[in-house]
């Protein structure tokens, strides 16, 4: 554990799911709330001594409401799923039928896995792909960005039940309002799954997702710097009526089902110290310190795109609305699962990502990268800058390894010593825990917490 910490405080993290999260998140977590068990619901426990456990989960999901600006009236919360695949496979279980149809954005261009993942029309990955029928769409394969011209045809022959928008590697802003003409135009329920973007939601520096959906789904790390979990949130209440309808007013029935399908369908007991963790973090995100920092992420993000532009570095899209950019490397003539190992040499952190084009996710041809993380740790802009120049040298190793290793097709050649006594791979990595040092990071120095 020490060595991770080590780890984690000399490195630079630039995955754009990871952060870091507050010391008194740390401390809800590794509470003696881990010692109860609470099945149910507050006030529908099926275990006595529950008095508290209660008071904890109901003020959660309160201010789950809260940070995101949202009426208790027309909306519902569950905050006990134990991630957001988990989450999203909750609601496809209570709403639809085995054997119906979801669409979610194509993996190969940014979207999640739990959203429906099958390789070359035939295997089928996730879970939601094995019990429901799942039919991706795609971005454009000349501009990145999604085509809603093909998504609306895709969306007219397929007849999804349920059509998802949100991905884990799409750099731009989401059209919701295209997303919830389609649903209402072909009669599917609208979700969306905003794990990536839930904080620029709740701090308001982007498009609302709750402002077109019907179910949005979340999880509570990533940019919201909270415990490990997931959330689902639900409209209630009655439905408007469609323009020009004469037909009586009905209401949603999503609360029901969800809560149901959560527990007990799938899963037991809630983990009350998470809940508590999350509790924590959600008051810090209706914070004006965490809309600076979420301010300060946009900003640092936008300096570093600006700054591989520059560079000459193709990136996915052009840029980025957003925490995130995807890298092209296909260019530079590497593949991101080898950048990957070889920045991790330096102690660099990014993750292989596939880009429009791929044609597999184990030859990806790009890295995602993201700002969250060392925002959090205090870099701003011209740190960004710095990054930038640390990841073109990072390049530079990385062809002249490969020109040396003669093949890319095996990444575990990156770790031979040979590769990690290189004597530029040395030096980059004295410059990166000379540069991440300076920075302070939560947990580590809890004495210079600026967000505890």
């Amino acid at each position: 554990m020490e060595h991770e910490k080590s780890r984690q405080w000399k490195g630079i993290e630039l995955i754009a799911s990871e952060n870091y999260t507050s010391q008194a998140v740390l401390e809800a977590l590794g509470s003696h709330l881990t010692n109860k068990y609470s099945e149910g619901y507050p006030g529908a426990r099926c275990y006595g001594g529950n008095e508290y456990i209660d008071q904890i989960e109901a003020l959660c999901c309160n201010r789950a409401l809260e940070a995101f600006h949202l009426d208790s009236k027309s909306w519902g919360v569950n905050v006990q799923p134990y991630s957001c695949t988990s989450a999203n496979f909750a609601v496809f279980t209570a709403l639809l039928q085995p054997k119906d149809r979801i669409m979610g954005l194509d993996v190969l261009s940014g979207g999640h896995p739990s959203h429906g993942y099958t390789i070359a029309g035939r295997k089928k990955v996730s879970a939601t792909s094995i019990h429901f029928e799942t039919l991706a769409y795609s971005v454009d394969p000349q501009t990145g960005l999604i085509d809603y011209e093909n998504l609306e045809r895709l969306v007219s022959a397929y007849r999804p039940a349920i059509l998802v928008c949100g991905g884990s590697a799409y750099p731009r802003e989401w059209k919701y309002e295209n997303f919830r003409h389609l649903a209402d135009k072909y009669g599917a329920i609208l979700m969306c799954d905003m794990a990536h973007v839930s904080g620029l939601v709740a701090t308001q520096e982007c498009v609302s997702p709750f402002e077109y959906c019907d179910i949005v789904t979340s999880t509570t790390h990533k940019i919201l710097r909270g415990p490990r979990g997931g959330m689902v949130f639900f409209r209630k209440g009655g439905r408007p009526r469609k323009n020009g309808s004469t037909a009586e007013e009905s209401s949603y029935d999503y609360e029901e089902k969800i809560n149901f399908t959560i527990f007990r369908s799938l899963q037991g007991g809630p983990h009350n110290n998470h809940i508590a963790g999350l509790a924590v973090a959600l008051k810090q995100v209706a914070s004006k310190e965490y809309k600076d920092y979420i301010r300060q992420v946009l900003q640092n993000t936008k300096a570093l795109a600006d700054a591989m532009v520059r560079r000459n570095f193709k990136l996915v899209t052009g840029g980025t609305d957003n925490h995130l950019l995807i890298w092209d490397l296909r260019p530079l003539g590497i593949t991101g699962a080898w950048f990957e190992k070889v920045t991790e040499l330096c102690h660099i952190t990014v993750n292989k990502c596939t880009v429009y084009g791929d044609s597999s996710v184990r030859g990806p041809g790009g890295i995602r990268i993201g700002s969250p993380a060392m925002t959090s740790r205090g870099c701003v802009e011209k740190d960004f800058e710095t990054i930038a120049e640390l990841l073109s040298n990072a390049v530079t190793i990385a062809q002249s390894l490969q020109r040396d290793c003669k093949s890319q097709k095996d990444p575990k050649l990156a770790s031979s010593s040979v590769v990690q006594s290189n004597k530029d791979v040395v030096e980059l990595k004295r410059k990166v825990e000379q540069f991440s040092s300076a920075f302070e990071m939560p947990g580590f120095d809890t004495g210079s917490m600026k967000y505890r």
